[in-house]
């Protein structure tokens, strides 16, 4: 008898993953023009994780209306894997243009948060890691032929979701210590005034706390799968940060032209 694994994970509305494609369409076409036009790594990632989320809520939508999708078990890691991936691209992109602004600050701030993440590598690293490490436990999870192996793969994912929760926590510290210093005198001052170059030091908080917002909700439902994949809190806490916080990237200024 086939097996509904879309509905084992918690997917069952059509209409919202429907919803956040169209949503997210007009990002994507906005983010794609601003990188034809002006080729930087933060327009380029932000459009590819608009075009991740659009294939994954579409992804998403068949799991849920069509049984012979929801009965795939390869459809449904292949949703699993292109949605997870996709944070990577947002998280990096807050923390190239908050350490873009930290380069440009006349009175930087220099705690060893700060200094730690002036090593980009590493930061990619780390993210590369999470990335690596959560497709492997969601594989292995899923497709685990004994208890053994889907516990190795729930820990993995696990140990992933903490990785991205360290990052993100370690980004949101960097924005705060940065906006004191924007405060002062001595701080970064945008060369336009527009909402993102005026206002860029707020717009980059509130991101960076969205950002932790929904990895702390994955952290604090870590042992709980049922609920973490429960739509009612999912779509909150993991769906709806992430549009906002795109949403946040396109105001007019934000980005500056030497990103």
């Amino acid at each position: 008898m086939a097996v509904d694994y879309a509905s084992l994970f918690g997917i069952k509305s059509f209409a919202a993953p429907i919803v956040f494609a169209i949503l997210y369409f007009p990002f994507f076409a906005y983010f794609f023009a601003k990188a034809i036009s002006r080729p930087i790594y933060v327009y380029i990632i932000i459009t590819l994780f608009c075009a991740v989320r659009v294939t994954a809520f579409v992804l998403r939508a068949l799991l849920a209306h069509v049984q012979s999708d929801a009965d795939n078990l390869n459809l449904l890691l292949a949703y699993e894997i292109i949605y997870n991936t996709g944070f990577f691209g947002l998280l990096y992109s807050v923390y190239s243009l908050v350490t873009s602004r930290v380069e440009a600050a006349k009175n930087p701030p220099n705690n060893f948060i700060s200094r730690l993440l002036r090593h980009h590598f590493l930061f990619r690293i780390a993210l590369m890691a999470a990335v690596a490490i959560g497709i492997t436990g969601a594989i292995q999870a899923s497709t685990g032929s004994t208890q053994s192996a889907v516990n190795t793969g729930n820990t993995l994912r696990k140990v992933a979701i903490y990785i991205f929760l360290v990052c993100s926590i370690l980004v949101f510290l960097q924005t705060f210590f940065l906006a004191r210093v924007e405060f002062s005198d001595n701080g970064y001052r945008g060369p336009s005034d527009q909402i993102g170059s005026t206002y860029g030091i707020y717009i980059l908080l509130v991101i960076s706390l969205l950002l932790v917002a929904r990895e702390a909700f994955f952290t604090a439902t870590a042992n709980n799968t049922s609920r973490q994949t429960d739509e009612a809190f999912w779509y909150p806490f993991s769906v709806v940060t992430e549009f906002i916080a795109v949403v946040l990237f396109a105001a007019p200024g934000l980005v500056p032209r030497d990103v």
